[in-house]
C-alpha cells in the first residue's frame, strides 16, 4: 500500500468528525433518557453512539483503502489491515445522558499498532484538535503544546474514576490523595479524550486512569504525544494504548508523577 498524505487525511477527518458532532450536538436537545441501554456495570449507550459511529465509519473508510477499525460500539466488521482507524463516537456518554456539557468525538489512526493520526472534537465547546505524523498539533488550526508547569506542586490533575473495574481501588485512591495533598488540584471530566487534549494544549498539566479501552485514548494520546506531552503505562513502559492504563503529562512533571503512581500501583 502506498504511503497516505497524513496531513490532507487528517484534514479530512476533523471535517468528518464534525459532521458526527453536528449530529449529537443536535440528538442532545430533545435526547430521552429512557432509550438508554446498558453494555454492563454503569456503561451506557444510546442509539446516538451507535449511529454517530456509523456515519465515522462510512465516511473514514475511502480515505485509506482496506483499513481496518477498532470501534467501541462495534459497527465495522474486524478486519487485517496495517492501518486501523480508533473510534469512540461518543467519548462521555454518561456525561451526554445527563446533559452535562462535556463528551467528544475520538478518532485515531494506527499503523501497525503505532499512533500516526489524531483527532478530537468537543462538541459542546465547538473545538477541533488534531495532529498527524510529523507535524505540531492543532486547536482548531492554531499550533499548541503542553504546558510548562515545572512539578507537581503547581499542577492541575485530570483522572476519571473507575466506573466498572473496581480491583484497583485502593492503590487508585492512594494517587487520588496524593494529588489532593501535593497539586494544585483534581478534576475529573468524564471523557478521557478531553482530559488528554486539555493536557496537550495546556490547560491541565497531567492525566492518569486505569480500565481503559484503545478507542477511549488512542486519539488523544497522539495530539499530546506530538504537543510535547509524554505518556506511558503505569510501569513506565509503552503500553498505554492497550494496556488500560495511561498517565500522560507535560514534559516536566512526567517523571516526578511516574514515581508516585510506580509507588502506589506496583508496590507489593
Amino acid at each position: 500500500m502506498a504511503e497516505p498524505e497524513l496531513e490532507k487525511i487528517c484534514n479530512d477527518v476533523c471535517n468528518i468528525a464534525k459532521e458526527a458532532g453536528a449530529f449529537i450536538r443536535q440528538e442532545a436537545i430533545s435526547f430521552d433518557r429512557n432509550k438508554v441501554e446498558y453494555k454492563g456495570l454503569n456503561d451506557l449507550v444510546s442509539y446516538v453512539d451507535k449511529k454517530a459511529e456509523q456515519m465515522l465509519v462510512s465516511k473514514l473508510s475511502p480515505l485509506i483503502s482496506n483499513a481496518g477499525f477498532i470501534t467501541e460500539e462495534k459497527t465495522a466488521a474486524a478486519r487485517t489491515s496495517s492501518y486501523q482507524w480508533v473510534i469512540d463516537p461518543l467519548d462521555g456518554t454518561t456525561n451526554f445522558v445527563h446533559g452535562v456539557p462535556c463528551y467528544c468525538v475520538s478518532i485515531g489512526l494506527l499503523n501497525n499498532n503505532k499512533p500516526v493520526l489524531g483527532v478530537v472534537y468537543e462538541i459542546n465547546a465547538d473545538e477541533c484538535f488534531h495532529a498527524w505524523r510529523q507535524s505540531p498539533s492543532f486547536l482548531n488550526g492554531k499550533e499548541i503544546s503542553a504546558s510548562g508547569t515545572p512539578d507537581l506542586k503547581r499542577a492541575l490533575i485530570a483522572t476519571g474514576f473507575p466506573y466498572t473495574n473496581y480491583s484497583r481501588m485502593k492503590e487508585y485512591m492512594e494517587v487520588f490523595d496524593f494529588c489532593m495533598r501535593n497539586t494544585h488540584g483534581v478534576r475529573r471530566l468524564g471523557s478521557a479524550a478531553a482530559d488528554l487534549v486539555y493536557v496537550a494544549c495546556g490547560r491541565l498539566d497531567a492525566f492518569y486512569e486505569y480500565g481503559l479501552n484503545p478507542w477511549d485514548v488512542a486519539g488523544g494520546a497522539f495530539i499530546l504525544q506530538q504537543a510535547g506531552g509524554k505518556l506511558s503505562d503505569f510501569s513506565g513502559g509503552s503500553n498505554y494504548i492497550f494496556g488500560e492504563e495511561i498517565l500522560a503529562c507535560n514534559g516536566h512533571v512526567f517523571d516526578e508523577f511516574l514515581q508516585v503512581i510506580k509507588e502506589k500501583f506496583t508496590k507489593q
